[in-house]
């Protein structure tokens, strides 16, 4: 066990949310990273301990162009913001990982600039992927390189040369030295060099005790990364699809299934594969946005804390913001909130408060952290599942229909639950109990014996409508501005940009590679169409 099996993350993308320039002048330091130090009791107050923050290092636009691995960006502060920042946070019980992005770095990081600089001679020609220096690229470098999703703004570092990666480690023992982190979320892990992930899970065994590596993984065998040898953690890219498509299309038997092969990957271990689950972030849209009916933000949200797997919230959808992908950009996901528009959120947005209560039984029930899970009902519409772990259980029971639904279920052995949500008490009745669910609502059901109680205030009304809370901060129109965001191509013939006709190529691509793995579903290449997004497309490709 270890803090990070009990942790409910806040996410946070601190160039958004401060509201810094979408570009780095490299000019004076400004103090923003102070905006968030009365996040800190907001997200405690939500029932969060642990915080996701980057990136955060100096960079020249969106942060994953990474120009100074030890220096936080101008934009954001000075690296005593920084330290003070992780102080505070673990004054309050709440640990801190920050972004690594270590599969490449900007142009301006100083190995780049060097390599520029004395071409052939430069000492750092082999700290890059395939340099040719008889090639060339859209900044008339007289050279190319390997890049991340196909922009040359992302230098690929060369990961098996062992300059690199004791560079990298090094990195990571400073930013433990200097800012008491503890742990780093791996951005791209899904392109990392295996034997580089071993070296940097080396370094965090050394560097401070249970210091946790998260990787950020699209899709494919999860525990390819997930083990003793590289990564804690991944992201649960194949959950986090099922819980907003399984709500959209009344299609219960889709979330279901994808936990049941989460399961059989992890050889129904569920202490052996503790993926990172999420609804939304700031690659994707807005779970809000994306829910047909928002009334599922209820159930979506009790499935994702009561799940196999460790719970983050997105930073703003606690209060049930929208947040649209554009094309070419990402900014209206990552926008720039002031914490006193919704100081009282907790008490007057159902949304949050429905995420406050969440947070509350996560952290005072650990058989969601190390239970294992049994699936007791299934239908389209109703769900309900049981988590037990050491002579203790939970049952999540779930409703997606618009009417009221009656799941009646085995009691387990038990004599009595309370709902932790509803404060509803099922007694049982032959070996049976029946729960009642309001319309796109669910419960959280414990023995009525198991200590905690429900009073009046803490009981959620799940016909208080949940709405779109507006951000109250101004949307930057679609400009380039999300990482490695594409400009706009020529007009291609018949009105088809040259975008346009790699994202079908994509597309085809990626139907292909799945008709080699078995028979693709309608729902697959219904999946696979909705797709428009080029560097979306190209991570999915590589994850085959």
């Amino acid at each position: 066990m270890a803090w990070y099996d009990e942790s409910v993350f806040y996410h946070i993308y601190p160039l958004g949310l401060c509201d810094a320039p979408k570009e780095n002048t490299y000019g004076p330091v400004e103090h923003r990273l102070k905006k968030l130090d009365p996040w800190i009791d907001h997200v405690k107050e939500i029932g969060c301990n642990a915080i996701y923050i980057g990136p955060l290092f100096e960079s020249v636009g969106h942060g994953y162009e990474t120009t100074d691995y030890k220096k936080l960006d101008s934009r954001l502060g000075d690296n005593a913001d920084l330290k003070a920042f992780v102080e505070k946070c673990h004054s309050k019980g709440i640990k801190v990982i920050f972004d690594g992005v270590f599969n490449h770095t900007g142009r301006d990081f100083f190995a780049f600039k060097d390599l520029q600089a004395n071409r052939e001679s430069s000492r750092y020609r082999d700290w890059y992927c395939k340099v040719n220096f008889d090639g060339n690229n859209e900044y008339n470098d007289g050279l190319s390189y390997e890049n991340w999703g196909g922009y040359n703004l992302l230098v690929k570092f060369n990961q098996r040369n062992p300059e690199v990666r004791d560079y990298i480690c090094d990195v990571i023992r400073f930013w433990v030295s200097e800012f008491d982190v503890d742990g780093i979320r791996l951005d791209a892990a899904d392109v990392l060099d295996f034997d580089f992930m071993k070296a940097l899970r080396d370094t965090a065994n050394l560097v401070k005790p249970e210091f946790w590596l998260m990787g950020e993984v699209i899709h494919g065998d999860y525990t390819r990364w997930v083990n003793g040898d590289t990564l804690h953690s991944v992201t649960n890219y194949t959950l986090h699809k099922g819980l907003y498509s399984g709500h959209n299309d009344h299609n219960y038997f889709e979330i279901a299934h994808t936990v049941k092969r989460l399961n059989d990957m992890s050889g129904n271990n569920t202490q052996g594969l503790k993926l990172y689950n999420f609804v939304d972030n700031h690659d994707v849209e807005r779970i809000y946005t994306k829910l047909k009916n928002k009334a599922h933000f209820a159930p979506v949200h009790i499935l994702m804390y009561t799940l196999p797997g460790i719970p983050s919230i997105y930073y703003g959808s606690e209060f049930a913001i929208d947040g649209k992908k554009e094309k070419y950009s990402d900014a209206s996901l990552r926008p720039a909130l002031n914490i006193e528009d919704y100081k009282d959120a907790v008490n007057t947005n159902p949304a949050t408060k429905l995420i406050r209560r969440l947070g509350e039984v996560r952290q005072a029930n650990p058989v969601f952290s190390y239970g294992d899970y049994t699936e007791m009902m299934l239908t389209n519409r109703q769900f309900a599942f049981s988590r037990k772990w050491d002579g203790k259980i939970a049952i999540t029971a779930v409703n997606n229909d618009d009417s009221e639904s009656t799941l009646n279920l085995s009691a387990e052995g038990r004599s009595e639950y309370i709902g932790l949500l509803s404060g509803n008490r099922y007694k049982e009745s032959d070996g049976r109990i029946s729960v009642r669910l309001e319309g796109n609502s669910g419960d959280i059901l414990v023995p009525s014996d198991a200590g905690e109680n429900v009073s009046d205030s803490e009981k959620l009304d799940f016909k208080e409508e949940i709405k779109a809370s507006e951000t109250k901060a101004e949307q930057p129109a679609a400009e380039a501005t999300a990482e490695a965001s594409p400009a706009p191509a020529a007009k291609g013939s018949e009105g088809k940009t040259y975008e346009d006709g790699v994202i079908a190529g994509l597309q085809l691509a990626i139907l292909a590679r799945m008709e080699k793995n078995g028979s693709v579903t309608d729902q697959m290449r219904s999946d696979v169409e909705r797709n428009v997004y080029r560097d979306s497309l190209i991570n999915w490709i590589k994850s085959f």
